[in-house]
């Protein structure tokens, strides 16, 4: 069991690696990971389970004691990501599929694994964790509603049916996991132990199963894709460095605002894509899946680096 368990470890803190070596395997043999597309729905389910399971009381007393901090994650998330995603479509004039591809990605809740960043660089986890949560719960709501304000230009959408399809993808599972830790309590530690083992199995399979289905699209116009998806994960990282630092945050504070408003779920997005408009429209939340995990690992590293400002007030320092 401790042998699974720091297999477990190993395999989430390589997160990024699983990834994108699966990711090229999918793109040079599809056939050997085409037959996962059936899985995309049931793996995000499986992972928002785990989250679920994760879950506690205390991870929301961030928005009792600091609810303006969360408040301002979560709204500068749900503004920047979806707006810099219609932006980046109007200036590079993207194809209809991919325009709202990108926008969908740009429309998700805070990534699954900017906790876990948070906290390899010396950020504010409770604050990560709660805006998570936050954007996650609000996600049937706002989701559908910015993908239809932003991208029904390209393509129609249905607000109705991307809410019903998000309460089960993410809602229910999280709210099955929530009631199966409530009722099991310790008896599923050993499970909370195993779960980045399994998280980081079911991204790898959605990736691996959208590359492979879009291989000839990607290979046709992935160079452009790929760029759209680092401009838009950069920006995303900077805009939310910034607006902690325009708000005066301490530094712990705006390294968390960064990772989770430049994170995205991306494999709710490509499940959305691949059930209401086409692989080609999953290919960005594949691509910035692959992409978000490298920059999220190599941002946390630089961050962990950074020294708090010490600011002096009369004759007492503060730290910020």
């Amino acid at each position: 069991m401790r042998a699974l368990a720091a297999l477990s470890r190993f395999v989430g803190n390589t997160f990024a690696y699983w990834v994108l070596l699966y990711a090229v395997l999918a793109f040079l043999f599809p056939s050997w990971f085409i037959g996962l597309r059936i899985l995309i729905v049931p793996l995000l389910g499986l992972v928002m389970f785990g989250m679920g399971l994760t879950l506690k009381l205390d991870d929301f007393s961030e928005v009792m004691h600091h609810p303006w901090r969360v408040a301002l994650g979560v709204i500068a998330h749900f503004v920047i990501m979806p707006g810099m995603a219609w932006l980046l479509c109007q200036l590079f004039h993207l194809p209809p599929e991919i325009a709202l591809g990108v926008i969908l990605v740009g429309c998700c809740p805070s990534g699954t694994s900017s906790s876990v960043m948070t906290w390899l660089a010396k950020g504010d986890l409770a604050l990560s964790v709660a805006i998570s949560a936050l954007t996650t719960l609000l996600a049937p709501l706002l989701t559908p509603a910015l993908i239809w304000l932003l991208a029904a230009a390209w393509l129609p959408v249905s607000f109705l049916e991307m809410f019903w399809s998000i309460l089960q993808l993410v809602i229910l599972p999280i709210v099955l996991g929530v009631i199966a830790q409530r009722l099991l309590r310790e008896r599923v530690q050993f499970v909370v132990d195993v779960l980045p083992l399994v998280s980081v199995i079911s991204i790898v399979m959605i990736v691996c199963a959208v590359v492979a289905v879009s291989q000839a699209k990607i290979a046709e116009s992935g160079l452009l894709i790929m760029a759209v998806v680092i401009l838009h994960n950069s920006f995303g990282y900077l805009l939310g460095y910034y607006t902690g630092k325009l708000f005066k945050l301490p530094l712990a504070q705006r390294k968390s605002l960064s990772l989770e408003i430049g994170m995205q779920n991306s494999g709710l997005g490509a499940a959305l894509a691949s059930a209401h408009f086409s692989p080609l429209a999953a290919v960005p939340s594949a691509l910035f899946s692959v992409w978000h995990n490298i920059s999220g690992a190599l941002l946390s590293t630089y961050f962990r680096k950074m020294e708090p400002e010490v600011m002096v007030a009369e004759d007492k320092p503060v730290v910020r």
